[in-house]
This record gives structure tokens, sequence and C-alpha cells, in this order.
């Protein structure tokens, strides 16, 4: 087949159409990023995406990483790979000059990540662990920290991971055990064991920057007593050149489902006595830090699932249109059909296109609030966006990696059995993508974060943030006579999910509060139906006014498809969404209630 990765035409119109990139150069911190300059860098990510990179998914996932001695090796493909990402200084696009990024605005950045992605998933996890990390050191590292990590790490010379997970404490953060006792010279000897480390050990970068999470000596137990720590893998001397090996070791990597291009290592700390950590910000602070770290790539793991979604549904597309089986059903001529022409998967193909085009703009959306809450000229814009931005992110993390999984899985099932086997693409994007609702923070996690910290926090107020901004498209529809049905659809919806929320709110701090967080997934899955409903009315907006002047038939045709993208998604979802508003507002307690014996199983 084709190699097919990302829309490049409706990247297009997110950026120019939807959220008008350009006007953000007429601010001096994105001056340089004119309408020209940004379709240069979508075409220059584009181009290495598809010639570079693409060719290296297939071979990186069959070869896949290997460990022996305590070395792990990469796919022999990945060299060139890595040092053309590194060439182009595309890890770390929308950083600070100062520290080697290119300053350009997070809403182009993500764009390029969309390609970039799409192209080699496993590959592109080096880079954003990396970026992850040195976001760290720069927002909460010393200036001689920042001197000797930043630009090597925004540059890829040096690579980066986060140490969170341990074997006896998942997700449960407060419960690790890494120890770390202060030494006589300021710096902190670590010992603990760590496990799902991406990127841990890897033979791609001659140095690893990982930043851990330990319990100091005499630190309060739980999450309140957890410091953050550098941990090289070669210690850095004063001058940036480095020094001997520190005392952390990859002890194997997982045999897993996909990403089999990405290594996922155990790492042991301090089996010499002899790892050495130095604090990153202060002590007993390191969680509130490492969120910041956690909340990026939380966003950057929606981008992940995008990309795949993308990605299988353009195949699927591609196959459906030359792939003949079948007689259409009421035709009198016996002849068959390409199964793009069959009504079920007509259904399939629209059900991925829908939610594709709505994950990209919801995720766009996000980063270009970051961009406007960086570019506010008073607290209280900025305050907005910052609301926006933190009740967006378990959507864009937690239901787009949940949709993208099912998009897949239609890609899946439109090519039948050849979406089965490996000669085609699709059952690796469904494997690959399968990770992605599981780490950095489950998607129940997600949801337990916006029903028990989003939802309630300052009163309330982030939640009716997104409402408003839901709202105003709503109002700017009205009088689109061909939107009509979809606007009152949604606004009925977005009343309910504010009553929803009310009622499931209010039972969270009460009582019921176990009841409400079984129900939390649910509330999570209605929001982002409603997000994705405004997403794509948004777009259907738009298009109509775009219909209204003087277009060629491809031109009309692309805009008619924004339109029924809307259209099926209020007709086929919404109502479905509403009968699951009434289900969280009944507030069931057999999930709560069942005894363990019950379950049976034994």
């Amino acid at each position: 087949m084709t190699q097919l990765i990302a829309d490049r035409k409706d990247i297009d119109f997110v950026l120019h159409e939807q959220l008008e990139i350009e006007k953000l150069s007429k601010h001096e911190k994105f001056g340089g990023f004119n309408e020209k300059a940004i379709d240069m860098v979508v075409t220059e990510a584009r181009t290495l995406s598809i010639k570079e990179l693409l060719p290296t998914l297939k071979i990186g996932d069959e070869e896949g990483c290997k460990f022996e001695d305590g070395k792990v090796t990469t796919p022999a493909v990945y060299k060139r790979a890595w040092e053309l990402l590194l060439e182009g200084e595309w890890l770390a696009p929308s950083r600070d000059p100062k520290w080697g990024g290119l300053g350009m605005p997070e809403t182009l950045a993500i764009a390029t990540k969309e390609y970039l992605m799409g192209a080699n998933m496993a590959l592109l996890m080096f880079g954003g662990l990396t970026h992850g990390a040195a976001r760290l050191i720069e927002l909460f590292g010393t200036d001689r920290q920042k001197n000797l990590f930043l630009r090597k790490m925004y540059s890829g010379k040096w690579t980066g991971t986060m140490l969170l997970t341990e074997p006896e404490a998942g997700s449960d953060l407060g419960a690790l055990t890494t120890s770390a006792v202060k030494k006589e010279d300021g710096t902190y000897s670590i010992t603990g064991t760590k496990s799902f480390i991406t990127s841990g050990e890897h033979d791609l970068a001659e140095n690893i920057i990982h930043p851990v999470l330990a319990r100091v000596e005499g630190a309060p137990a739980g999450s309140r007593g957890i410091s953050l720590f550098i941990v090289p893998k070669y210690l850095v001397n004063n001058d940036g050149s480095l020094s001997k090996r520190n005392d952390i070791v990859c002890t194997g990597i997982e045999e897993k489902m996909g990403i089999h291009g990405s290594p996922t290592c155990t790492m042991s700390l301090g089996t010499k006595g002899n790892c050495i950590g130095i604090l990153l910000g202060e002590e007993n602070k390191g969680l509130a830090e490492m969120f910041v770290m956690m909340n990026e790539e939380r966003l950057l793991v929606g981008v992940q699932g995008l990309s795949c979604a993308s990605s299988a549904y353009l195949y699927a597309l591609e196959f459906a249109r030359t792939r003949i089986q079948g007689q259409l059903l009421g035709s009198k001529d016996e002849s068959s059909v390409a199964i793009v022409n069959h009504p079920d998967v007509r259904r399939m193909l629209l059900t991925m296109k829908m939610y594709t085009e709505g994950m990209r703009s919801l995720l766009y959306y996000v980063a270009n609030c970051e961009d406007k809450r960086l570019l506010a000229k008073n607290e209280e814009g900025k305050e907005k966006y910052q609301n926006l931005i933190d009740v967006l992110i378990p959507i864009a993390k937690g239901y787009v990696t949940d949709r993208s999984v099912d998009v897949c899985n239609l890609g899946v099932q439109v090519l039948g059995g050849y979406g089965y086997i490996s000669e085609y693409p699709m059952e690796q994007l469904f494997r690959d993508v399968r990770i992605a609702p599981i780490y950095e923070g489950t998607n129940g996690i997600q949801a337990m974060d916006l029903l028990g910290r989003k939802l309630g926090r300052k009163k309330g107020k982030l939640f009716m943030d997104l409402l408003s901004e839901i709202q105003a498209t709503v109002a700017g529809a009205r009088g689109i006579d061909r939107l009509t049905p979809l606007v009152e659809k949604l606004s009925n919806a977005v009343k309910l999910l504010g009553d929803t929320a009310m009622h499931i709110g209010l039972s969270a701090m009460g009582p019921d509060l176990h009841k409400a967080f079984s129900f939390a997934s649910p509330f999570m899955e209605v929001t982002g139906d409603i997000t994705m409903a405004w997403m794509l009315l948004w777009r259907a907006t738009l298009a109509c006014k775009k219909l209204e002047g003087n277009l060629k038939k491809k031109e009309i045709a692309f805009y008619e498809g924004k339109i029924k993208s809307a259209e099926y998604f209020s007709q086929a979802v919404l109502p479905v969404t509403l009968g699951k508003m009434a289900a969280i507002k009944e507030l069931g307690g057999a999930a709560v209630e069942i005894e363990d014996e019950a379950f049976g199983g034994r």
C-alpha cells in the first residue's frame, strides 16, 4: 500500500482556517512565523516523515530492540533517522532559542509532531521524553543545571526519560520506595528500582538524563514526601564533558504487544551503593514538579493516538476505494463494486473520519491555548487559557486515545482479513496505539483527574470556562439554516452536561463517593463527546461560510465533508451521549456494591 500518515489538507484547515495561526505572528514572540514560514515548516516535517522516517516503521517493529549485558541496541535503521531529526532540530521546536529550541508556536509544533509521530511513533518516543525531561530542568533547575543539560538535551545529543513507576507502586506514586540520602557534597545517594521506563537505556545518544522520583530520608509519607532528582547515565563535569559511569543500569527490557522499536526498561539504581542524584527544585516538591512534565507528555500521548488514527483512516480509505468486492445492495447491475460503496463500510469510514478530524482540532486547540496564554496581556487572560488547558488535558489524553483505539480497530475491520495480517500496516497501528490509553496515567486515572481535581477546582470555574467556549461556538452557528439541527442538539446536550457535572460532582463529595467514581470514566466519555461535537460544529460552521463562495469541485467536496462529519456525529453519537448522561445521573451502585466473591472466576 501507499505509505500514508497525516492529512495535509485537513492540517492546513485547522491551522489556518479554524485557529488562524498566522495571527500569532503579529506578536513579537512569534514574529518570524508568518503564513509562508508556517507552511514551509509543515512541508519540511511532512517531507522528512514520509521520505526518511516512515520507511523505518515496519523494519523497526520487526527488528525491535535487543538487550544484552546491560546494553540496549535499537534497530539499525534508527541511526540515520535519529541523526536527521537532530540535524533538523525537530526535538524541541517550541522551546526558547536560548537553550537550543526554535521558538515556534506550540500550535505549529504540534502539527510537526503529528507528522513525525505518524511516521514512527516508537522512534519519536526517544525525543518526546527528552523534551519533557529537559523542560523540567528549564523550569525548576538552577542556572548551573540549565547550562550543563539543556542545550545538549534539546538538541538530542543527550536524551531523557522519566523514572516514576516501581514494581510495587504502579500508578500510586505516593507508595514509591526509592530512597535518597543526602551526602556531604550536596548530592544524594539514590537506591531503588524503576520499571516500565521508556528509553531507559539505548545506543542513540552519548548520555541519558533520568529525572527520578525518590524519598529523602525522614521525608513525610505519601506523595507529600517525594523529591525529584537528576540522575545522569554518565556524570557530567563542570565544563559539560562526560565523567564516569553512574550507578544506574538497565536489568532488562519488556517483550510487548507493540512499539517494538521503543525499549521499555527496568532500571536499577544504586546496586553498588554509588548512584549519584542531583536535587531538582526543592525537597518534597518533586511530585508537583513532575506533573508539569506529565501534563506535557499526556498531550503528546494524545498526539500519538491521533497520528495512529489518522494513518489508519487514510489506509482504510485507500483500501476501500480500490478493493472490489460484492454487488451494491438494491442495484440491478450485478458487477462488483469497490467496497467504499457499501453502506456499512461508509459508516465505518465516516466514523473514522469524524473522530480523526475532531481529535486533530481538539489537540491543536489545546496547543493554541498555550500560545494564547503566553501572549495574554493580563492575568485574567492567562488564567482563562490555563483553565481550558487544565480541564482539557484529561480529555486530550484519555478520551482521544480511547477513540484512537476505536478508529484503528475500525481500520482493521475495513481491511477485513488483510487488516489482520502483517503485510498491511493496519495491524501494527492497532498494536502500537493500544499502549496510549495505558501509559502516562491510565485513562481511568485521567477520568478520576477530571472528576476529582478539575471539575471542582476554583469552584467549578475550569469546567464553566469550557462550557462557555462551547456555547460561544453554538451561538456563532445559529442562523446557518443547514446547521440548525446540530445547533439545537448540541445546545441541549451542553445544558445536560452542566447538570450532569453538578450532580456527579456533588455526589463525589458525599457518601456516594465510590458510586460517583465508578462513573468517572463514563463522565469523561460524555465530556469528550460534547467536546468532539463542539469541534465538529466549529469546523462545519467555517465550512458553510466557505461554501458561500466560488469553489472548485474538489474544494466543495472537502468542505461538504466537514459538514457531514458534524452531521453524523450529531445523528449517531450525541443521542447515545444523552443516554450515558442519564445513566450517570441515576448513579447506580452495582459496580461498588458487588461482593468480591460474586465476580466469580475461582
